[in-house]
């Protein structure tokens, strides 16, 4: 499945839910984007593996932390995890828009 497009991309955090826009581009087994939110833009990559994509990104807010991202692509939805550092895990849900 190709996880392609434009995402909204909704991060359930202990601070409550975090929104975020991305562009995905795939190519083979890897892909480049771009992600904008609250907290800025920021240029993204990652591994794609059958409908499955990680990528790691390094926040400063709130504080000083590099996110990994699991998500599994399924038509025009996304559903994975974020590790959040020492803050344990955050379920993460998207749409195709």
């Amino acid at each position: 499945m190709s996880a392609d497009g434009n995402w909204k991309i909704t991060i359930n955090t202990p601070m409550g839910a975090q929104e975020v826009n991305a562009s995905i581009t795939t190519s083979g087994d890897t892909f480049t984007g771009k992600t904008s939110g609250r907290m800025g833009d920021q240029e993204i990559s990652g591994k794609v593996d059958g409908d499955k994509l990680t990528w790691s990104s390094a926040i400063t807010q709130p504080m000083p932390m590099t996110l990994e991202f699991e998500a599994t692509v399924s038509g025009d939805n996304m559903t994975g995890n974020v590790k959040l550092g020492a803050f344990g895990n955050a379920g993460l849900t998207g749409v195709r828009v």
